[in-house]
């Protein structure tokens, strides 16, 4: 399987993984909360675009998929003995969302390659915790890492279908992207930037 960092226009600095090393706990919390808004996404599509079966099918059985592994990262908390506790977002999907375009069919194929975006930055993100975390969180973390980079994949086939050209309109979004993955960042999240 390829690896989906390529489409990234900046990989994360040595200093966001100190942060999520140090404080497991929350980092699990907001693994939670984005494997819950990644299959809220798969959903909110299937919603706005009925009429596209292909898209639907292929956002049903990823929300579907979504949902295991919120329920796996829910038990490696309870394993854990992690009470929840509700998160704040970071401002990394909120800065994605604003430079989506307004008119169809520009808006759906803003929000699948901000879906391939996101989803090749926890892939990222992932294969640089693996390395740095004990066994059982890291084992855990590599075999979510799989299904991200292949989630990656999946919506950068569908924003290409029928023979769209997504290059320079994928190479626009990553630039945000990577500004919002990389720039200071006061709170620690998954996909926050560098420690401010």
């Amino acid at each position: 399987m390829a690896d989906p960092a390529h489409i990234l226009h900046a990989g994360a600095a040595d200093a966001c993984f100190d942060p999520a090393v140090e404080c497991t706990d929350e980092l699990l919390l907001d693994r939670a909360n984005c494997e819950k808004k990644a299959a809220s996404t798969a959903l909110a599509l299937m919603f706005s675009y009925p009429e596209d079966f292909e898209l639907a099918n292929r956002m049903s059985k990823l929300a579907r998929e979504e949902l295991r592994h919120f329920e796996l990262v829910q038990q490696k908390l309870t394993e854990l003995g992690v009470p929840f506790r509700r998160l704040s977002p970071s401002r990394y999907a909120e800065g994605l969302r604003k430079a989506l375009r307004r008119d169809e069919p520009g808006r759906c194929i803003d929000l699948l390659l901000c879906g391939a975006l996101i989803e090749a930055r926890s892939h990222e993100r992932f294969m640089g915790l693996i390395e740095r975390l004990p066994a059982p969180l890291a084992e855990f973390y590599d075999s979510l890492a799989t299904a991200e980079a292949r989630h990656a994949g999946l919506y950068q086939r569908l924003a290409a279908r029928g023979g769209v050209s997504i290059e320079r309109r994928l190479g626009e979004l990553a630039d945000v992207e990577a500004e919002l993955a990389t720039a200071p960042d006061p709170q620690f999240r998954f996909h926050s930037g560098t420690p401010a």
